[in-house]
C-alpha cells in the first residue's frame, strides 16, 4: 500500500478502516463488570474502550509504543520569525540521535521505541509568502517518509517535530483550515514577543494573502507547511491504515494532523490529544477538531514531549481495563 501523488493519498484516506465495533462492544461489556463502581475511573474507562476498538481486541495490551520525531527546515525562517537560527534544527537532530533531548528521556521512561527522521535539512522549503512552500513532489516525498517510518508492529504512535520556523507554518495552516485572522492563530513559538511577534503575524497574513485559493487540507499542507509537518501527517495516516492508535502532541503536530481531517472527515478518529500546549491557539484548534486533551502542564517544547507523557495515561487506562478482575473473577458482589 502506498501513494505517489496527493490524489493517491486522498483515495487512500477515503478508504481507511474504522474502529472494530465488536471489540468496542466487548470492551464496554467488560468495563461494566470490573471491580469498581460504574464510571469510577472516569476518562480512563473511555480511553481504554477507544483503544480496544482500534486494536480489535476487547481486552488489549499496550506493549510497543513508537515515537517518531521528524525534522525539517523552513524557508520562511529567513524572515526572522523565530528566536533561534535554522542551524539549531541540525544541532537538535544530533541531540535526538545521541539521546540527549527531553523526548529521549520520556520515550525511555514509557518504554517507547524512538526514531528520528531528518527530511532534507540542507534544502529548506520555499518562503510561503512568495509561493508554495513545497512542490507536489516534495510534499509527497515527505508524506511518504512519514508513512514508511511507522513500525507495523507498534501498538501506539506518537509523532513529534523539530524545525525552526514551524510554528509560523502551523499558524498559517490553522488560519487556512479554520478561518479567522492571522493574529488569532499566531503565538510566541520559540519566545518571540513585541515587534518580533507582530512581524511574525504579518508573515502569516502575507502567506494567507498569497494562498487564499488553497483547496483541501493536503493542498494547504503543500502550500503553507513544512517537510516535518508532512512527515507527521503521513505517519498519522499510515497508523490509521494499520489501526494503530495515535496520541497527538502540541500545536504543530495538531496542525499537521488537521490537514488530514480537513481532507477526509473522520480521518483523526484513531487519535487522541495528548496535552494542551501553552502555545495560545492550540486549545482553539483542539476545540475545532473536537479533541479534549489528556494533560495540561504548560508545555510548549514540541518534539512529541507532551504526547509521550500521555503514553503513561493511556498505558494506565489499558492496564486497568485489561488487568483488573471482574466481579465474578474476584468473587465480589456486584451490588
Amino acid at each position: 500500500m502506498g501513494f505517489d501523488t496527493l490524489d493517491g493519498l486522498r483515495a487512500l484516506l477515503a478508504e481507511m478502516p474504522g474502529a472494530d465495533s465488536a471489540a468496542a462492544e466487548g470492551a464496554a461489556a467488560r468495563n461494566g463488570q470490573l471491580t469498581k463502581p460504574p464510571g469510577a475511573l472516569g476518562r480512563l474507562e473511555d480511553l481504554a474502550q477507544w483503544y480496544a476498538s482500534w486494536r480489535g481486541d476487547p481486552q488489549p495490551v499496550l506493549e510497543a509504543p513508537q515515537v517518531i520525531v521528524f525534522a525539517g527546515n523552513h524557508g520562511v525562517a529567513a524572515r526572522g520569525v523565530s528566536a533561534f537560527p535554522p542551524e539549531v534544527t541540525v544541532q537538535m537532530v544530533a541531540n535526538f540521535e545521541h539521546g540527549g533531548a527531553a523526548i529521549n528521556q520520556l520515550a525511555k521512561t514509557f518504554g517507547a521505541r524512538m526514531d528520528v527522521v531528518p527530511l532534507d535539512l540542507d534544502r529548506p522549503t520555499e518562503d510561503f509568502t512568495q509561493g508554495p512552500a513545497m512542490s507536489e513532489a516534495d510534499v509527497v516525498a515527505a508524506l511518504r517518509a512519514g508513512w514508511d517510518a511507522v513500525d507495523v508492529a507498534a501498538d501506539l504512535l506518537v509523532v513529534g517535530e523539530m524545525g525552526i520556523g514551524n510554528t509560523t507554518s502551523a499558524s498559517a495552516i490553522a488560519v487556512a483550515l479554520f478561518g479567522g485572522a492571522a493574529a488569532d492563530w499566531t503565538g510566541r513559538g520559540t519566545g518571540v514577543e513585541g515587534d518580533a511577534l507582530s512581524a511574525k503575524t504579518q508573515v502569516v497574513a502575507d502567506g494567507l494573502a498569497r494562498h487564499g485559493e488553497a483547496g483541501d487540507g493536503l493542498d494547504v499542507l503543500m502550500r503553507l507547511g513544512g517537510r516535518e509537518l508532512a512527515g507527521m501527517a503521513g505517519a498519522v495516516a499510515r497508523a490509521r491504515s494499520l489501526r494503530i492508535p495515535v496520541i497527538l502532541d502540541g500545536f504543530i503536530c495538531t496542525a499537521a494532523a488537521a490537514c488530514l481531517a480537513r481532507t477526509t472527515p473522520g480521518a483523526l478518529d484513531h487519535c487522541v490529544a495528548g496535552h494542551l500546549s501553552a502555545e495560545g491557539a492550540h486549545g482553539r484548534m483542539l476545540e475545532a477538531l473536537d479533541k479534549a486533551p489528556l494533560l495540561q502542564l504548560g508545555l510548549r517544547l514540541g518534539e512529541g514531549s507532551g504526547a509521550a507523557l500521555a503514553i503513561g495515561v493511556l498505558k494506565g487506562a489499558v492496564a486497568c481495563h485489561s488487568g483488573m478482575a471482574t466481579f465474578a473473577e474476584a468473587g465480589v458482589a456486584a451490588g
